[in-house]
C-alpha cells in the first residue's frame, strides 16, 4: 500500500505496475521445473558414463538401478511439464514461442527498477589497478 503523503524516493523510479507480475508465479514454476529437468538430464548422462567405470558387478548393478530411477524421474517430470504446457517436445514451433515468451519476461524483469537505490554490485569489489 502506498502512502500518498510520503515523498517518493527518487532512486526507486516510477511505481511498478501489477500487470508486470501477473504471470510471475507460472513463470517461476516453469523455470524451476525446467532447471530440475536439466539437472535430471545431466545426472542421467553422468550416471550412464559412470557405468563404464564400475569395477565390480555389484557396483554396476547399483549404478544401473540409479540410472533407471533417474530415467523414471525424467519421464515423470517431462510428462508433468507437458501437461502443464511448460514443455512442447513434439512441437518445435510451440516450444520456440514459449522460449521466446520466457526470454521476453526475463528481459522485462531485468529492466525493472527494483533496486535502483542500491550500490552497483561491481563497485563493491576490490579490483586491481592497471599499472601506469
Amino acid at each position: 500500500m502506498t502512502d500518498v503523503n510520503r515523498a517518493p524516493n527518487p532512486n526507486m523510479g516510477p511505481p511498478l505496475d501489477i500487470e508486470d507480475f501477473t504471470d510471475m508465479i507460472g513463470f517461476a514454476n516453469a523455470s524451476a521445473a525446467l532447471e530440475f529437468l536439466l539437472t535430471v538430464k545431466s545426472g542421467i548422462r553422468n550416471t550412464a558414463m559412470s557405468l563404464t567405470e564400475c569395477a565390480t558387478p555389484e557396483v554396476r548393478t547399483e549404478v544401473r538401478n540409479q540410472l533407471r530411477q533417474a530415467l523414471d524421474m525424467h519421464e515423470k517430470l517431462s510428462q508433468l511439464m507437458i501437461n502443464k504446457g511448460w514443455l512442447h517436445p513434439y512441437n518445435p514451433g510451440e516450444q520456440f514461442q514459449l522460449d521466446l515468451k520466457s526470454a521476453q519476461m526475463t528481459a522485462r524483469l531485468a529492466q525493472m527498477p527494483l533496486f535502483k537505490d542500491r550500490i552497483k554490485v561491481l563497485e563493491t569489489f576490490d579490483t586491481p589497478q592497471k599499472p601506469n
